[in-house]
């Protein structure tokens, strides 16, 4: 082919993809990144700490030889778990609003870049002290804990209502990373050494913040590359409920809005159940159900991949139901927490009547986070609902309550297994995770809410105004 037909056919090309994909697909990447950096230590602390059987309470005698393994007790294992977790808390609150004010585009580009030079001196300092280590996934945790919300301050501003589920949807890009980053830190651990799990991951993440921070821009109107007509199109479909004004986020309402504790609730039972999976999955995979480390590292991604392919199968089954008005939004939202919070719980209350099987326990597992993907049409999109203006606000402040899962998890499993480490301390865990799961979703039933919310609007709109936009935008 010609060179010169090559270029217009790239050119041909790069006019029929939307550049709103281009930024949902860097939205995908972002969060894949976030995750990346987030569970690799569930993975890698297997092969820097000496093997312990509690069950047995002794030290097994053939540590296979991943690199320098140190002496830490099971509750300093625990506590480097929920290190990034505590930071994570630290900026996920503010995190929203310092997005609607300096631009989520900035805000994740750093992010990014901070969390990377973090997870790449680890291994500098891990021969020092776990405290040391500790106040690293600290860190790490407090460059990562904006992220979520200035995805969701992009979202609000890139994402046509009808397209909303898709693009909360790219949010499971971090559930993907979850799928890619275990099995990979296994395989690296076991065929380089540990060192190597931190050390890769930090260099994907330095290219793809380079790549980020070319491809994306806060709206589509500062956009450098997007077409005129998608411009209009997006501008258009995303009407008045969103403002160009940059105001303080109404806090006085939300504390007495009942709609938003209900999501509240109902994001935090959703962030129990991800997160006791995601630090304490590989532990018993390995030590309860007697997989192989890299094993373990592929078994406890597989209940993630099952969240991601739904997540967008749901997705998009809720956009459909949006855009065919056969719902209406509020209808959409309380209807799927039965596949998002309901039978992820059933499921985990049916781990303890299986058994120590392991196969069916990675089946029970797997189906359970597989339907939590529902999410995306629950607690993950009704803070765009409620109030377009300020769902970076929103998710930061749900995100902040939901994280501190993130270091309870753990502690919750350490005190259980303390002193035994089998199938019936499990099933106790099990029955809690739940719990949290479901009477959340009961809640959101009762009192929550899919139409944008008087307090969305800015001040110069009039009542009248705000009416409109809630009808328009809740069919």
């Amino acid at each position: 082919m010609p060179p010169r037909r090559r270029r217009e056919l790239c050119i041909e090309m790069k006019e029929k993809i939307p550049t709103r994909f281009n930024v949902a697909v860097m939205l995908f990447m972002a969060c894949f990144i976030s995750y990346m950096l987030r569970v690799n230590i569930s993975i890698n602390i297997l092969a820097m700490v000496e093997p312990t059987n509690l069950h047995e309470n002794k030290t097994l005698a053939a540590a296979p030889d991943y690199g320098p393994r140190y002496n830490w007790t099971s509750t300093e294992q625990s506590y480097l778990l929920g290190a990034f977790f505590w930071g994570y808390l630290v900026t996920s609150l503010p995190g929203g609003t310092i997005s609607e004010w300096l631009g989520g585009k900035d805000v994740v580009t750093y992010s990014m870049a901070l969390s990377a030079i973090f997870t790449a001196i680890v291994p500098m300092f891990s021969s020092l002290s776990v405290w040391i280590i500790f106040v690293i996934r600290l860190l790490t945790g407090v460059a990562g804990g904006v992220l979520y919300p200035a995805m969701h301050n992009l979202i609000s501003k890139w994402a046509p209502p009808n397209e909303k589920g898709k693009f909360v949807a790219t949010l499971l890009g971090g559930t993907f990373g979850t799928v890619i980053t275990w099995p990979l830190a296994g395989y690296l651990t076991e065929s380089f050494g540990w060192v190597y799990a931190f050390y890769v991951p930090a260099a994907i993440t330095a290219v793809v913040t380079l790549i980020w921070h070319l491809l994306v821009s806060d709206t589509p109107s500062n956009h450098p590359r997007i077409q005129n007509e998608e411009k209009d199109y997006i501008s258009k479909a995303i009407g008045e409920s969103l403002s160009n004004k940059k105001s303080l986020p109404p806090f006085l309402s939300l504390i007495t809005s009942l709609p938003f504790h209900a999501l509240n609730v109902l994001h935090y039972g959703n962030m129990w159940g991800m997160f006791f999976l995601l630090t304490a999955a590989p532990k018993f995979m390995s030590e309860v159900l007697g997989f192989k480390l890299s094993h373990a590292g592929i078994l406890a991604s597989l209940p993630y991949l099952a969240r991601f392919i739904s997540g967008f199968i749901f997705g998009a089954i809720g956009d459909t139901a949006r855009k065919n008005e056969w719902m209406s939004v509020t209808a959409i939202r309380k209807f799927f927490c039965i596949f998002s919070h309901i039978i992820p719980g059933l499921l985990l209350i049916g781990l303890t009547y299986v058994g120590s099987n392991p196969y069916v326990c990675v089946a029970m597992i797997t189906l359970s986070l597989g339907f939590n993907g529902a999410s995306t049409v629950t607690n993950l999109q009704n803070s765009q609902d409620l109030a377009p203006n300020y769902a970076g606000t929103l998710y930061g402040i749900i995100n902040f309550c939901g994280t501190t899962t993130g270091f309870i998890t753990p502690l919750v499993v350490g005190y259980f297994t303390q002193d035994r480490n089998t199938i019936d301390e499990w099933s106790i865990i099990f029955t809690i995770g739940a719990v949290v799961y479901i009477i959340p979703a009961l809640i959101f039933v009762f009192f929550g809410s899919g139409k944008i919310q008087p307090w969305n609007d800015h001040p110069a709109k009039t009542v009248s105004e705000t009416v409109d936009v809630s009808t328009s935008n809740s069919a």
